[in-house]
């Protein structure tokens, strides 16, 4: 046996390949995992088990069921359809359709009794038009499927329905195909030539999920450390795309870009890792998966190079598959603010866990919100019947990230962080048919200079808010009589009155901030600032309860012509002491390790603060409907409501 290898004439050493690169980036660490990781690991999931967030096999098994009938039945329908418009009986027997997953499903992450989204594809000869009205009509013959509704109107069209107990939303989507074979990839690019936006953005689902899927190194480890980072987000109240938080996709993003950077890491690392790599990320540094791939299709994409809006988008995370999109432009100063704060608190207590000091328990304990500010501002949306309640409060929850950029842009409010969580409101009227949910929005306030008071009015800010909902309502021709919106401040030690004590009474954080707001009349309210242990300045009235609000608009032009406002004296505060949200502190869990950020992309703008400089010592907040003109005029609620 020769002591070294013999290269013979026309043969080559092959060098070993490099390893793998996954991403825009190399790893960070390709370190295997440790005895101790794998103990952790199986630690993490015996803590998510009681939360529900792995479904059961009965259940999963009924699932595909479920999907396998509505499946038979698109084949069926498309059938049907062909057969109508006289295709050849070849075409006929072979034009398939079917029905693809995508969001919590695709990815693997859904929990016990999760929706399912689902998009039905269809060949070139079946229209839109076809789907939502002779499919919509099978679907109402079947027995299996309750609470049918179409919604064609949507920015996505969809149908929602569920079936055999599972709710389902179907979008539709008709490629420029004649038949659509059952190993159809969606991910193919060529796939959108000659499709209308609408079935871009049905098929953007599924294609960005399926590619999120091809990109991560290990399936298993990426989607057990996404069960656990999306529970996480939701315990602490930071799951809501809606309200400017990050929703299913952008948690799977940054999870799946994690994975990339630790390839063979498994979960209890990759969540530590996680939290170490978003708690140090430079944003607005975009997040991408891969780099963006031109395509002569002539669709909008994310580039700030060329988009001046997407310069102003404060966390960007990056689908993965033309057209690129940001999956996060909803984000504000203060979501961002309060997300990284929870990163940081999140890598603190996985440090902990890693040296024994805590348990993974500890990661999902819900911190407690109507403990952690001292102002509270309570938005209250009202109708008279349920079905018209629905509506309303999903038009009122999708415009209350307008109302937090408003109150970001005051000079004196440093933060102002919405709970995703929507509760029940007390009736108004016992004895009246009435349903109503309210929003909390906290506030932290910030001393001015040279001033030892503090008195801010958002008659504007929340008039504007009101504004844009009822005439958005009135636009759409939803708004009904009596459908109302109330807006409140109430001071923490308030809150009792509106919300129930097993929901006040959680695990008490410290908070950030030493302000409290007074009560001065039933009709006006003032943002005073003052230390934790002061003496509040004493009230006429026991309680807080709504009152009528009478008066006139002051400073800025209002959309409507009445803007109420109450004029109260500010109090005089000799002591304060204002304890910032600083997101730049550190909380712990110090590594030297580097974080790759995406050094193509060119630097982004901040985004500009504007200032506002009426500060008037009165803080009552009011809302009614804007009046429309004409006959309209007299049919409109006039519901003002003040503190």
């Amino acid at each position: 046996m020769m002591p070294f290898p013999v290269t013979t004439p026309g043969s080559q050493q092959t060098p070993p390949p490099p390893p793998k690169c996954y991403g825009i980036s190399s790893p960070i660490s390709l370190a295997a995992p440790k005895e101790t990781d794998c103990v952790l690991t199986q630690k993490l999931i015996e803590t998510l088990k009681p939360f529900g967030v792995f479904e059961e096999e009965e259940e999963l098994q009924c699932r595909i069921l479920i999907l396998e009938k509505l499946n038979n039945l698109v084949k069926e329908w498309i059938r049907e359809i062909s057969e109508s418009k006289s295709l050849p009986q070849a075409v006929i027997e072979n034009v398939g359709g079917k029905i693809f997953t995508f969001g919590s499903y695709r990815l693997g992450v859904h929990t016990k009794g999760a929706d399912i989204d689902a998009l039905c594809v269809a060949p070139r000869h079946v229209d839109r038009s076809d789907f939502f009205t002779s499919f919509y009509d099978k679907l109402k013959l079947h027995e299996e499927v309750k609470d049918l509704r179409a919604v064609e109107e949507a920015f996505v069209p969809v149908i929602k329905l569920c079936f055999d107990g599972i709710e389902i939303d179907i979008l539709f989507a008709r490629l420029a195909l004649q038949t659509i074979p059952e190993d159809l990839d969606l991910r193919d690019d060529s796939l959108l030539k000659n499709l209308d936006i609408r079935c871009i953005r049905s098929l953007n689902g599924c294609r960005v999920t399926d590619e999120i899927l091809h990109l991560v190194p290990n399936i298993d480890n990426f989607r057990l450390t996404l069960r656990a980072i999306k529970l996480w987000a939701k315990c602490h109240n930071i799951y809501s795309n809606i309200l400017g938080f990050l929703g299913g996709v952008s948690w799977a993003m940054l999870v799946a870009r994690t994975c990339q950077l630790y390839p063979n890491a498994i979960a209890s690392t990759l969540v530590r890792k996680f939290f170490l790599v978003f708690s140090e990320w430079e944003w607005p540094n975009p997040v991408l998966l891969k780099e963006p791939e031109e395509r002569n299709l002539n669709l909008p994409v994310w580039d700030p190079r060329v988009n001046p809006s997407d310069r102003y988008h404060l966390m960007p995370i990056i689908t993965p598959v033309y057209p690129q999109q940001n999956s996060t432009y909803n984000v504000s100063v203060s979501t961002r603010m309060v997300m990284m704060e929870e990163f940081k608190q999140g890598l603190a207590i996985t440090h902990e866990i890693l040296l024994s000091k805590a348990e993974w328990s500890k990661l999902f304990e819900a911190p407690s919100f109507f403990q952690k500010y001292k102002h509270y501002i309570v938005l209250l949306a009202s109708a008279p019947t349920e079905k018209q309640h629905l509506e309303w409060v999903g038009l009122v929850e999708s415009k209350i990230r307008i109302l937090v950029g408003s109150l970001e842009k005051n000079e004196f409010i440093t933060l102002a962080h919405v709970n995703p969580q929507s509760f029940p409101a007390p009736k108004e009227n016992p004895d009246k048919e009435e349903f109503r949910t309210m929003w909390v929005i906290g506030l932290v306030l910030k001393k001015p200079e040279n001033s030892d008071v503090l008195s801010i009015d958002l008659t504007y800010d929340i008039q504007s808010f009101t504004d844009t909902v009822y005439r958005q309502a009135i636009n759409s021709k939803m708004f009904e009589m009596d459908m109302k919106i109330a807006a409140m401040h109430l001071r923490r030690k308030e809150l009792h009155q509106l919300l129930p004590n097993h929901v006040l009474q959680k695990r008490k954080t410290h908070s950030t901030e030493g302000v409290t707001l007074t009560s001065l009349s039933d009709s006006s309210l003032d943002l005073s600032a003052d230390r934790e242990d002061s003496t509040s300045v004493p009230s006429p009235t026991s309680t807080v309860k709504p009152g009528p609000v009478t008066g006139s608009s002051q400073g800025r032009n209002s959309p409507s012509p009445a803007v109420t406002a109450a004029s109260v004296t500010a109090v005089q505060i000799t002591e304060v002491c204002l304890q910032q949200v600083n997101p730049g502190e550190s909380l712990g869990g110090a590594s030297s390790e580097s974080i790759p950020q995406t050094a193509s992309q060119p630097a982004l703008l901040p985004p500009p603060k504007a200032t506002v400089a009426r500060v008037v010592s009165s803080t009552c907040l009011v809302n009614h409907p804007p009046r429309p003109s004409g006959s309209t005029a007299t049919n409109i609620a006039n519901p003002v409501v003040g503190v």
